[in-house]
């Protein structure tokens, strides 16, 4: 039997090498941390989590949540996890980053079938079945090869994290628990502002210093729209904040019936609660900045600092140029890809991808026909965008209900449009996971 090989040892990667694994088939996982670490990861633990600790909306009435559930009925090694350390967050789906990343690594370890290798790989290996997952931040001599392959040049985009804070550092005399509209057990921190903190808060930030960007980049500097920094938030007008990550509707200090200008939240980074994540604070100012600036935020006036704000570039392939369904290459059916390299985005999504690598790369292996996911599943639709989408405008694209297929019938309420959407997604899972033959292993 062959051995596939799986090179990125992300959410992807270690997706893809579980499923492999799972087939029966043996397969080598190849990362190149800590040997060589990238602009943005801070372990050497497989599935480190770079940006934030959450999943997004839990509900499977909501496209990550539907994504979720798809996977967790297909056996999704990064969503069980997810579920076994995951952490209050209302109505998202977070967990305690290390933790989480530690399982993962020691859970792949200890796989019979899965060898896991610490080093660079600097070429696309030939004559093998291999699953590429190495990442918006792929080394540049893998890159320089797979742009020789394929005769197309990478695109990008700027991605940014956000600070962590030491939860005894947030006053609690101005902030408070609460959850938005209760969902949840007030399981976030949140910093109430007047309208006069607000706008001396914007003013401050607007003017605040960046960390510089290269000449090169500078020109053609992109940001994803779902994660943008703070401060490119903050300049595209007063009330930008107001209406995104700092709204303040469906919160309320049970300690008073004021009602807020604007809300800072925060959410619980770890399982003891002794690290909180500055929801929505993406940021590439300069860290000094950081502290002077959001030390203007009512309740982080003293605030610790255990992780500041970073941006770094990402690239990704354009895939409906280059990629099957499968996720195979049109070039090269026994090279595949997933996860972020392929324009998905979302830590859900670059699982998705690698459970789909994964188990088709082990179907090869087997001699068995490469399967896609119905086009009526998240999943399917994701995969589905990526690689049929137009190539000239393509651009990374998250779990959303805008790319699955309408319904028969018109329903105006968006929440039971959803729940549709979400039955129907299941059912046709269900349909075709029947039409696959079962792993081998357990």
């Amino acid at each position: 039997m062959r051995t596939v090989r799986v090179i990125g040892g992300g959410l992807a990667g270690t997706e893809a090498a579980w499923q492999v694994a799972q087939w029966g088939v043996p397969v080598v996982l190849q990362e190149m941390r800590p040997l060589r670490q990238s602009p943005a990861h801070h372990s050497q633990e497989l599935a480190e989590l770079v940006c934030s600790n959450s999943f997004g909306a839990k509900a499977s009435d909501r496209a990550s949540g539907l994504l979720h559930e798809e996977l967790r009925r297909l056996g999704s090694v990064v969503i069980g996890k997810a579920d076994e350390h995951h952490v209050p967050a209302g109505g998202a789906l977070a967990v305690d980053r290390g933790v989480f990343s530690r399982d993962l690594t020691q859970t792949l370890a200890q796989h019979p079938l899965i060898e896991l290798e610490r080093q660079e790989v600097q070429r696309i290996p030939e004559d093998e079945i291999v699953v590429l997952a190495t990442g918006p931040l792929t080394s540049e001599a893998l890159a320089d090869d797979l742009q020789r392959f394929t005769g197309s040049q990478y695109m990008s985009f700027f991605d940014a994290a956000s600070p962590i804070v030491v939860g005894e550092s947030i006053n609690t005399e101005i902030a408070f628990r609460a959850s938005r509209y209760d969902k949840g057990d007030a399981d976030y921190f949140n910093c109430p502002m007047t309208q006069e903190q607000y706008l001396a808060f914007w003013q401050t930030l607007c003017e605040a210093e960046q960390a510089e960007v290269k000449d090169f980049e500078r020109e053609t500097a992109k940001f994803f729209e779902g994660c943008l920094p703070i401060e490119e938030m903050a300049k595209r007008g007063e009330d930008t904040m107001r209406y995104g990550p700092l709204k303040p509707v469906g919160l309320r200090d049970p300690r008073s019936p004021e009602r807020f200008y604007a809300v800072v939240q925060l959410r619980q980074e770890d399982k003891a609660g002794q690290l909180w994540n500055m929801v929505g604070f993406q940021t590439n100012l300069r860290w000094g900045e950081q502290k002077r600036v959001f030390r203007l935020i009512p309740g982080l006036e003293e605030a610790e600092f255990v992780r500041m704000g970073v941006m770094h570039r990402n690239t990704f392939i354009n895939s409906p140029e280059l990629l099957q369904p499968t996720l195979q290459f049109h070039q090269r059916p026994t090279l595949l890809a997933a996860g972020q390299l392929i324009g998905t985005e979302g830590y859900t999504a670059a699982a998705a991808g690698g459970w789909l690598a994964g188990t088709n790369a082990a179907r090869v292996a087997l001699g068995l026909e490469p399967v896609s996911p119905p086009n009526e599943t998240m999943m399917g639709s994701l995969i589905g965008f990526v690689t049929s989408a137009s190539p000239k405008h393509f651009q990374p694209m998250p779990p959303n209900f805008g790319i699955i297929p309408s319904l028969d019938i018109r329903i105006r309420n968006k929440r039971d449009r959803y729940g549709k959407y979400r039955d129907r997604a299941l059912e046709s899972l269900t349909t075709w996971q029947k039409q696959l033959q079962p792993a081998m292993v357990s």
